[in-house]
């Protein structure tokens, strides 16, 4: 007989960014009269969320660098000068993490550093070229004119080769900055540059970026930040970024068939990311033999397409625009090596494999299951009857599944709870009985549909090791409360497995794999969604 499951019980802040999202409508929203300043307000959250997300920057501002003169003699002629004493290659490294200003500074030392310097990859922040106390974040809208001087200059003066660039401080709608624009894009193509970020600070966010961004060709990371794409139909035949293994876009406006393009012209892509879409995505064709993985988040699509994508592991989908008016249709084709996937909505997301439409009652069958996933998400509202009812086809679609994360998103107008009896007659889910090991169940809130399915999963998960309830903020006043209407019920459930521990977990807790950074998805590994990363404050157990 399996004893009890062992519980345990904190708290966690709240660990999530709030979400301001910025939908890039604000030259209408400006013509039918809103207050221009809280458009760039709503901007520059915007903004602040998209830098916030980009990936650290190759230098060490905060580094302290010191010489230990040790003058053994005492008149000053056994004094060293140790760092002058290593090779040249090896300063060259040094000067090339160090922030821009001080790199610059060494060249006014010597001959032989100012040689050291223009030798040396240039790798150029321009966030650290603002004022002492400046963030890029609080950067005031006319202050940006003497941080794209210094970005001129530094780019003219350095030969390259350019290792990484970050241009995320100025507004590029401005005017006097369209001719920085060009000029910093063709010296950034003559000079090699292999790591680009380039952000147009301020409104407007639809300012056209150049087609000259194609010159880049030996780019091998490329995140652009609220600009217009180029119109991918008048380039040249051969137009593309040979080397590009990442490509980020954070409120890009472009069209499906420059996407098409990108993909069909970036041979060795690997991770590609579309944040906050300034336009609606008819269809996202996914045919690349090289991705591996994709996000895509805060867009609104009609259709998702996994077409041909032979290396492709992990597709994370988060915070769609999406309502029970809008679905987004989601088709997996040939992607043998698709291991996490995430987050589907049931009744939301219409779900295709193949040519088959996972309905209600589906069963599994070699045209309906995708074996290869081995880590799910869901998000699903229990008091919607339809959608939980969609609940077990969609894990039939995937009986390999060792990890599962599902999201309880609650309803304006719940339309119907499913009972035990319901999920029990369900049928065999071949993941719940043979593969699943860990469950974090999020936003808990006590609704009867919701200890039904944790109860289900319990009863059914015959190799079940792990679970994490995490609990609505303010839904549990005391522990006692916790063990009264939580522990006790659960406590009760025969596990199919041997033992279980289960952690309830109060607040709102930010997961790895909620990160919106392409970062994140590279340093993950093939698993890709992490456990749950909880700030805890205290623990109990229950056994």
């Amino acid at each position: 007989m399996p004893g009890p499951p062992a519980f345990s019980y904190m708290r966690a802040s709240d660990l999530s960014l709030s979400d301001p999202f910025f939908v890039s409508k604000d030259i209408q929203m400006e013509k039918d009269g809103v207050d221009s300043r809280m458009l760039d307000l709503g901007a520059d959250c915007m903004c602040k969320l998209l830098v916030a997300s980009l990936p650290d920057p190759p230098v060490y501002p905060d580094a302290l660098l010191s010489a230990n003169d040790d003058d053994s003699s005492g008149d000053g002629t056994g004094a060293e000068d140790r760092i002058g004493a290593l090779p040249d290659d090896l300063l060259g490294g040094v000067v090339s993490r160090l922030p821009i200003k001080d790199a610059v500074r060494t060249a006014a030392l010597s001959s032989r550093w100012r040689r050291i310097w223009l030798s040396a990859p240039l790798v150029l922040v321009d966030g650290h070229l603002l004022p002492p106390g400046e963030e890029a974040g609080q950067l005031p809208l006319d202050a940006s004119g003497a941080v794209a001087a210094a970005v001129s200059r530094v780019l003219e003066a350095h030969p390259g080769p350019f290792r990484y660039v970050e241009l995320t401080s100025s507004a590029m709608g401005a005017r006097a900055r369209r001719g920085d624009l060009a000029r910093w894009l063709h010296l950034l193509a003559v000079k090699g540059v292999r790591e680009l970020v380039f952000v147009n600070r301020r409104r407007p966010l639809d300012v056209a970026l150049p087609a000259t961004v194609f010159a880049l060709a030996p780019l091998s990371r490329l995140y652009l930040g609220t600009w217009k794409f180029p119109d991918t139909a008048a380039l040249p035949r051969g137009a593309g970024f040979p080397h590009l293994r990442e490509l980020g876009l954070y409120c890009v406006a472009m069209e499906d068939r420059d996407l098409d393009f990108v993909l069909a012209n970036s041979p060795v892509l690997e991770c590609l990311g579309i944040y906050y879409s300034q336009r609606q995505i008819v269809l996202l064709r996914l045919a690349s033999h090289s991705l591996r993985c994709v996000q895509i988040c805060m867009c609104i699509a009609e259709d998702i397409a996994v077409v041909d994508a032979p290396r492709l592991e992990r597709l994370l989908i988060w915070d769609m625009f999406e309502d029970d008016n809008h679905a987004t249709r989601l088709s997996i084709g040939h992607a043998p090596n698709l291991q996490l996937l995430g987050y589907l909505r049931p009744g939301i997301h219409v779900l295709e494999n193949g040519n088959t439409i996972i309905k209600a009652g589906t069963k599994a069958s070699p045209r309906t299951i995708i074996p290869s996933i081995n880590v799910l998400a869901l998000k699903v509202r229990f008091e919607v009857r339809n959608e939980a009812k969609l609940l077990p086809s969609f894990l039939r679609c995937f009986p390999n599944v060792e990890k599962l994360h599902v999201k309880s998103e609650k309803s304006d107008e719940p339309v119907g709870r499913l009972n035990l009896k319901f999920w029990q007659e369900a049928g065999r889910i071949e993941c719940l009985q043979s593969c699943i090991k860990y469950v974090v169940f999020h936003g808990y809130r006590g609704d009867r549909s919701e200890l039904t399915f944790l109860k289900y999963i319990l009863g059914s998960g015959q190799v079940l090791q792990e679970m994490v309830i995490v609990v609505a903020n303010g839904m549990f006043s005391t522990q006692d409360e916790v063990g009264e209407k939580l522990v006790k019920p659960l406590s009760s459930v025969k596990m199919a497995s041997g033992g279980c521990n289960i952690t309830v977990v109060e607040g709102t807790v930010h997961d790895e794999e909620d990160s919106c950074c392409l970062r994140d998805a590279r340093s993950g590994g093939s698993s890709g969604m992490r456990r749950t990363r909880v700030k805890e404050e205290r623990r109990i157990r229950w056994r």
